[in-house]
């Protein structure tokens, strides 16, 4: 078992990680503008869901492998850039609208909501790379079972995650009304929202392999 310390210096750098904006942030807020904060929710779930893949996978030392070979790096990679292009052209086409706003859409199921929130979340390397890079700094093999160590902190983890993440889904959707009377602030979110989720992904195809 890690110490006390240690496990508290992991649960601020989780919290600090989670609290950064990225993928999974961007995609949740507009979920949960878009259709509520119960789909939001649901989304969560499939992100969780890809935080546990990643995580036994780091356990386990599959991550490694992935890591290992650079094709199989850059295949997700771009993958993952490829989808938030995507979502920015959803953003930025004409006739675009933001994803805070509300709009009668026909509404996605629990299933594919679960699936969408998984998705994201395995199409974004930086959560293969955050367990690769982040584990290894807080066991010690000194401490006992090394696979034990690597369950229990990704456990954290994704419990740091999931309760920050779900409270961000919850006032998402109430921020829904006020955007609603204010179509200029639409407007700008609707470019800013888009322009992100672009500079995301450019980021994320341009980046070295570390």
């Amino acid at each position: 078992m890690p110490e006390p310390t240690q496990l508290l210096a992991f649960a601020l750098i989780s919290l600090g990680m989670v609290l950064t904006p990225g993928p999974n942030m961007v995609y949740l807020i507009s979920r949960s503008i878009a259709q509520g904060p119960a789909a939001g929710l649901i989304s969560l779930g499939g992100v969780a869901l890809g935080f546990v893949f990643y995580m036994v996978c780091a356990a386990f030392g599959i991550t490694a492998l992935v890591m290992a070979v650079p094709y199989a790096y850059d295949a997700l990679r771009l993958a993952g850039a490829g989808y938030l292009l995507y979502l920015a052209w959803q953003a930025l086409r004409p006739g675009g609208r933001s994803p805070f706003q509300v709009r009668a859409l026909p509404k996605d199921s629990p299933r594919r909501l679960f699936a969408m929130g998984l998705v994201t979340n395995l199409l974004n390397p930086k959560a293969a790379v955050l367990y690769l890079s982040l584990l290894p700094q807080f066991i010690d093999p000194a401490q006992g079972n090394v696979l034990g160590q690597s369950i229990l902190l990704g456990s954290l983890q994704i419990a740091i995650s999931v309760m920050v993440n779900a409270l961000i889904a919850i006032l998402a959707g109430a921020i829904a009304g006020f955007l609603a009377a204010r179509p200029l602030w639409l407007l700008a979110q609707r470019w800013l929202m888009g322009t992100a989720l672009a500079a995301f992904a450019v980021k994320m195809a341009a980046e070295v392999r570390r």
